[in-house]
């Protein structure tokens, strides 16, 4: 094969997998928010808004069967208890797979609750929530959703927060059928998200800002019915990554500190008994 061969066959490749850093102008679209949605500098940053009439929000123009996806979040300051800001993957339809990171408002001087959860056919049920360990107001920081055949990571700052691991031989649904496309969103849920609904937004404090940027998607990109992993596996070692020991006891130190819900260990939420997958530490 010619160099000049070898050097398109290349190019093909790695855009087959559809690998992009850092510009929102050419992989997001501002969805829904009649402007509340900003795209600035040259496609660096973006930032939605919520006040009272509305929220914002965004989507990938791509879909993805499996991929990594990494954005750099900067959170709605001070008081913004009621709000929720998102960003996840999710597929088409009433029987739609999910992988969530929710991020519920706190009153001032109060932390952040990290809400994930994964949905497959439409069924969830699989919450875990966390505290962070650090003000996710004052700076942006890295949250990554890593989505393979055989387990999703889910990750803040590279410090691994949740596993779930395919159990299908355990009888355990797993999202791998279905594209998904990214969101993120900024929207007003003040009759849940903080302190069970008990604590309303203020609009005194309106509008809220949640900035985003840094995106990178690595995936397989999914178009006519037809993912480009199906011919040839992508070289990035997210497809084949697992835990190593080092991920593990940056797990479990999260798990142990920071974790404040967990729905494998709520007995009363499953009196007949925990969900399969919990066994396999999900």
């Amino acid at each position: 094969m010619s160099p000049f061969k070898i050097l398109l066959f290349t190019a093909l490749l790695a855009a087959a997998f559809s690998a992009s850093t850092a510009d929102f102008n050419s992989d997001v679209n501002v969805a829904w928010g009649n402007g509340r949605g900003k795209i600035l500098n040259n496609g660096q940053l973006l930032t939605l808004t919520l006040d009272k009439s509305s929220g914002s929000g965004f989507q990938s123009k791509t879909e993805y069967l499996f991929g990594k996806i990494d954005m750099q979040i900067k959170l709605v300051p001070g008081n913004s208890a009621g709000t929720v800001t998102t960003f996840y993957l999710k597929s088409e339809g009433t029987t739609w797979d999910e992988i969530d990171f929710e991020f519920l408002g706190n009153m001032s001087g109060d932390p952040y609750t990290l809400h994930t959860n994964v949905y497959t056919q439409g069924k969830g049920d699989k919450e875990q929530q966390f505290h962070l360990w650090f003000d996710p107001t004052a700076n942006f920081h890295t949250y990554s959703i890593l989505w393979n055949p055989q387990r999703i990571i889910l990750t803040v700052d590279n410090t691994p927060i949740r596993e779930f691991k395919n159990s299908e031989s355990l009888g355990v649904l797993f999202p791998k059928s279905k594209p998904m496309r990214m969101y993120a969103s900024l929207w007003n849920a003040d009759d849940w998200a903080t302190r069970g609904g008990l604590v309303k937004t203020d609009w005194s404090k309106a509008p809220f800002t949640a900035s985003y940027r840094n995106i990178k998607i690595d995936g397989c990109a999914h178009s006519n019915g037809r993912s480009s992993c199906t011919t040839a596996k992508p070289s990035s070692n997210w497809y084949t990554q697992e835990m190593d020991s080092t991920s593990q006891a940056r797990l479990r130190w999260v798990q142990k500190n920071y974790m404040i819900y967990n729905y494998c260990t709520d007995t009363k939420r499953f009196p007949q008994g925990i969900p399969r997958e919990c066994a396999t530490r999900s």
